[in-house]
């Protein structure tokens, strides 16, 4: 908790007018040329111990997104560690405009890694806290110093989302150009890709089918599936098949922020409304202005800031923390969530009224398991994604039948999030031009007694000769324990459930 006292607010109140008055430069509306003279040492600090704070940072990176984060530790370092010591380069030297380009910079390298826009803040305030581990310790006010150095990180906040939106909107722009093209050349029925979403099964074309009819209206939508499905692109795709598909679209992972960060996030707040607020922040709705919102897994979020949700969708305006007016928007809402919403409601993780009002317009994705005819275009699609990114030598051309057949044999529990993992570690292990079995990761690559059949398959059926959801689940955990040689850890982790949720199935199936 950052200290604060009377005197200190007095005397930067203060400072304000003396530096006003002196008529010295202030920049991006929040600092004066005098501040960052006086945050001099603690910009050394910072460059000179670059390493240490990028250690410090990464750790907290870690803590917070776990397994949900973007980038790996080595692209991490590549990216922030130089960016720091650029910056506090510029800072120290007064070059503003150099400060603001390199920024501009650092955004558009993260929008092109495709790091989502709330991992990029949230990472924001953890290098905050990062940096001040290496604060010099003789600083007598310490209320003024964290109070700059938060205005600082306010400034670098407000280019590198600029640089993210404007760069995410020309690769949008240039995307949507091709996407137009190859839907003006091929017919529904034949479609195996449609805005990013991958698959020719015909679960998968009545999927495209409801993803225009709902684009062709500014309706809330609400994306059921499980993780791993693709509901992001789902919302860009209806997003992109509305009539302004060049207009924002701003998504938010409700599960990536603490409970008490989302309300400011989503809403902004007034400069004053709480400590550290030392400049008004407009918030996502406001930036998705004349465009979409997606919140993703919007269960997580609290049920107080849920029904502040719900006013905002019906009155369409929003009220920012620490303000006593309503601002208007016009902002379509696209919410997903991987649980089942009814089930939802009465575990109280959706309130009620907000379901009824997200329940009209709903899609559902489909497991990967229920299509996997459509594994093949999957993968070939991977292996064009990672020839581009990857840039490994030699290129995959292919991959071998047999890898094939055990990949359209698993049950993908992750499911596409999943396949795009095999895939890719098949390129960091694999060396030839073909993917082949034994570079698959081991849950597919076992020998050919323990492959998987497809669900659908296997489930004990009811009298009816349809599975129930209980028989499809106690077989795909069975068979998953059976893959993993009883790892409950593992199978955990496979099936995308935490390892108490595991051993309550265990029990409630008999399955020890």
């Amino acid at each position: 908790m950052r200290p604060e006292t009377g005197s200190g607010a007095e005397s930067s109140k203060i400072s304000e007018q003396h530096k006003a008055s002196r008529g010295l430069p202030r920049y991006f509306h929040l600092l004066w040329e005098e501040d960052l003279e006086e945050l001099r040492p603690v910009l050394q600090a910072v460059r000179d111990r670059a390493s240490e704070v990028v250690d410090n940072w990464y750790r907290l990176y870690v803590l917070h997104f776990g397994d949900r984060r973007t980038l790996s530790e080595n692209e991490f370092r590549a990216i922030f560690e130089p960016a720091i010591v650029r910056n506090k380069d510029n800072l120290l030297g007064r070059d503003m405009d150099a400060y603001a380009r390199d920024l501009h910079s650092l955004g558009d390298t993260l929008a092109a890694r495709k790091v989502p826009l709330q991992e990029i803040i949230a990472s924001l305030h953890l290098f905050e806290e990062a940096s001040q581990a290496v604060f010099p310790r003789d600083i007598q006010d310490l209320a003024w110093l964290y109070s700059t150095f938060d205005r600082l990180s306010h400034v670098r906040i407000m280019l590198l989302v600029d640089a993210y939106v404007r760069s995410e909107s020309a690769l949008a722009g240039a995307r949507l150009q091709a996407l137009e093209r190859q839907a003006a050349m091929t017919p529904i029925e034949e479609r195996t890709s449609f805005h990013g979403l991958v698959g020719a099964s015909p679960v998968m074309r009545r999927l495209y089918e409801r993803i225009e009819a709902a684009g062709q209206t500014r309706g809330t939508v609400l994306v059921v599936g499980e993780s791993g499905t693709g509901k992001e692109l789902v919302a860009r795709a209806i997003h992109e098949c509305g009539p302004e598909p060049s207009a924002p679209f701003v998504a938010l992972n409700c599960a990536a922020l603490p409970k008490d960060l989302i309300e400011s996030e989503l809403f902004g707040y007034k400069r004053g409304a709480f400590s550290g607020a030392n400049t008004e922040y407009l918030g996502l709705f406001r930036a998705a202005e004349g465009g979409t919102l997606f919140l993703d897994e919007i269960t997580e979020m609290s049920a107080e800031t849920q029904s502040k949700l719900l006013r905002a969708i019906q009155e369409r305006t929003v009220r920012p923390v620490g303000s006593t007016r309503e601002v208007p928007v016009d902002v379509r809402l696209i919410a997903s969530t991987n649980r089942d919403p009814e089930q939802a409601v009465e575990a109280g993780q959706l309130r009620q009224d907000l379901y009824y009002r997200l329940q009209a317009s709903v899609l559902q994705v489909p497991p990967l398991r229920e299509r996997l005819g459509d594994v093949p275009l999957l993968a070939q699609h991977f292996i064009v994604l990672f020839n581009e990114k990857l840039h490994r030598t030699p290129l995959v051309v292919g991959i071998e039948e047999d890898a094939m057949e055990a990949m359209k044999r698993y049950p993908w529990p992750g499911n596409v999030r999943e396949l795009s993992n095999a895939i890719e570690s098949a390129f960091t292990f694999g060396r030839s031009a073909t993917l082949r079995l034994v570079d698959l990761p081991p849950a597919l690559a076992s020998e050919p007694g323990v492959h998987l059949a497809p669900a659908q398959h296997t489930a004990s059926a009811a009298p009816n000769g349809v599975a129930t959801f209980a028989d499809v689940e106690r077989d795909l955990i069975k068979r998953t324990l059976a893959m993993t040689e009883g790892n409950k850890a593992r199978a955990a982790k496979l099936l995308r459930i935490s390892r108490k949720k595991l051993y309550a199935k265990i029990a409630k199936y008999g399955l020890e």
